[in-house]
């Protein structure tokens, strides 16, 4: 075992078995909602995550059977006074939605009901979603008087293009998973979610470690540049892979036929 194979927070619980972590915003009684001390945690957790050389991938879900996360906490919204307080809160919140979308391993959300505001902002961080037929997805701070602070105005227009992120934004309506699906905003929709999320991790884990950290850093370079410069960023990483150990074994398996037991080298 290690210190990951059952750690808790006060709001975050991380399991993992085999190769695969699994964080928990275990906040049921709030909608796991987002308050500065459940981002603390998340932080943290994430931080441990990827100093255990046993992990591969990581699953993030909501605990109970009603929200992945239903937003920031609004109670501490109150305690905001003025322009600095709330371009701090948005920065701490897109520090954290940062350290998981630059991970160097896959991160799969598993979306077990209400994903909205900073919880759909969570979700949006992760690298594939895989929704529960009773989630509900939205970005509803405009009600607030507010707009996606953690990272939400970026990442959904990148994710499902502008003009079906701002009908999101603009609107504040709430989609269901199958809509979800159909404009891509998630890429499974499943009775379980967090069963779903574990199958698609086993798939992803089959592939050398190396390939699946390089192919994410070249995605996200290459989204905050231009198509050439991208890929330029696509050759370099392409280059690097062929020097590794593990691209030798996948030519070899597949040349001979057998699976490639791939080491991280």
């Amino acid at each position: 075992m290690t210190q990951l194979d059952e750690l808790e927070f006060e709001n975050v619980q991380i399991d993992r078995h085999g190769p695969i972590a699994v964080l928990t915003v275990n906040r049921p009684r709030a909608l796991n909602a987002l308050n500065a001390e459940t981002l603390g945690e998340i932080s943290a957790a994430v931080d441990m995550i990827v100093e255990d050389a046993e992990v591969g991938a990581l699953i993030i879900t909501g605990g109970g059977d009603r929200a992945f996360a239903a937003g920031a906490d609004i109670t501490e919204f109150k305690a905001l006074d003025g322009v600095y307080a709330g371009r701090e809160l948005s920065l701490a919140g897109q520090d954290v939605m940062h350290q998981i979308a630059t991970l160097p391993i896959p991160v799969i959300a598993a979306i077990n009901g209400f994903a909205l505001g900073a919880g759909l902002e969570l979700a949006l961080a992760c690298d594939i979603r895989v929704a529960s037929t009773r989630a509900k997805l939205g970005m509803p701070e405009v009600t607030l008087g507010l707009l996606p602070g953690f990272g939400g105005t970026q990442r959904l227009s990148r994710l499902i293009g502008a003009g079906r992120a701002l009908d999101l934004m603009l609107t504040a309506r709430q989609v269901e998973a199958e809509e979800a699906l159909t404009m891509g905003l998630v890429n499974y929709v499943a009775d379980d979610a967090l069963s779903k999320a574990r199958e698609v991790a086993e798939a992803v884990l089959k592939n050398a470690p190396i390939a699946l950290s390089l192919v994410k850093e070249a995605v996200r370079r290459g989204l905050d540049t231009t198509l050439d410069a991208g890929l330029e960023v696509e050759a370099d990483l392409f280059g690097l892979l062929v020097a590794t150990k593990d691209f030798g074994e996948g030519v070899d398996a597949f040349l001979n036929k057998r699976h490639a037991e791939f080491q991280g080298e």
